[in-house]
């Protein structure tokens, strides 16, 4: 996979799941904060969001508002009404909205609300970087493919069919990377030079190296090696690659190995000989030493705790 696929692939648990909710003014939900990310779309009408730490924010048809960090925010009418309490259930749904009392008069907003799970522990700096408000304005011809997939799962939602869970769960994920794939090119290509993970994927020496890390990381790399896959000296790649991923290409290759082990151990039934040959260690005992000095834990042990 690539590098971003494989940040969103080794954070994500459980299943995403997601809500539309039609609304007429005056109306306010609160949403408390959770270890997961969430989003909101503006299908018609408009909305404030009220992020827990920051000034409120307006949004409108086709806006995106993505929430990394899962901090408390709410979505409101205005900014002044009361907000009422929305808790996802055990099963993951949302709870029913409560229906109006009489006729509804008031300006209807329609949003698509959605949340994913998220393993904080290991959290990759790719998404560790983004700002608390994600915010992507509704542009014509801008995030194509994001539109597409905002319009299948709003109709998905809308008009449940035969198979709809499974479709709503592929298209939420698909929804996420379209989400962070739209705002690093913007930051790709906004004033200035990108910095950071922006930075990082946009610059051909680094994102080759990050590619080679990712592709294969049980190979025994080199920063001399790194570097000659972006035709860079050794110095030169690893002032630019530490300056953009925030720390040396050797301790990066650490960390995705780490990552990598905590996923196998998690999802793969493999012995730990495999899962050391894959993490690039030659023998278990190597393999072993430097995941409890990571973890904190024995591999065998990290395997039943997560089992």
């Amino acid at each position: 996979m690539d590098v971003l696929s494989d940040a969103i692939a080794t954070m994500r648990t459980g299943r995403p799941h997601s809500s539309r909710q039609d609304k007429y003014a005056p109306w306010g939900m609160r949403f408390e904060a959770s270890d997961g990310a969430g989003f909101h779309v503006v299908l018609q009408g408009s909305a404030w969001l009220l992020p827990e730490n920051g000034a409120p924010l307006a949004v409108g048809p086709g806006d995106v508002v993505f929430l990394a960090h899962g901090r408390g925010h709410a979505l409101a009418s205005d900014v002044a009404v009361p907000l009422e309490e929305v808790r996802v259930r055990p099963d993951g749904r949302w709870p029913e909205a409560t229906p109006p009392e009489g006729p509804p008069t008031g300006a209807r907003t329609i949003l698509l609300c959605g949340a994913y799970g998220l393993d904080r522990a290991r959290a990759h700096p790719l998404l560790a970087e983004l700002p608390e408000v994600v915010h992507l304005p509704a542009r014509v011809g801008a995030h194509r493919s994001l539109r597409t997939a905002i319009e299948l799962l709003g109709t998905e939602l809308e008009e449940p069919q035969p198979g709809s869970d499974t479709v709503v769960t592929s298209l939420l994920d698909t929804l996420l990377l379209y989400i962070l794939r739209a705002w690093w090119q913007r930051e790709r290509h906004g004033d200035g030079h990108p910095t950071g993970w922006a930075g990082a994927l946009a610059d051909p020496a680094v994102a080759a190296a990050l590619h080679a890390i990712h592709h294969t990381p049980s190979h025994p790399w080199t920063v001399g090696e790194l570097g000659a896959r972006g035709g860079l000296s050794r110095a030169a790649f690893a002032r630019r690659f530490t300056a953009l991923v925030g720390e040396p290409p050797l301790a990066y290759l650490t960390r995705w190995r780490m990552t990598t082990a905590g996923r196998l151990l998690r999802s793969a039934d493999l012995p730990l000989r495999l899962v050391a040959q894959r993490t690039g260690y030659t023998s278990e005992f190597a393999f072993a030493k430097a995941f409890k000095r990571e973890y904190g834990v024995a591999p065998g042990q990290y395997r039943k705790r997560a089992s």
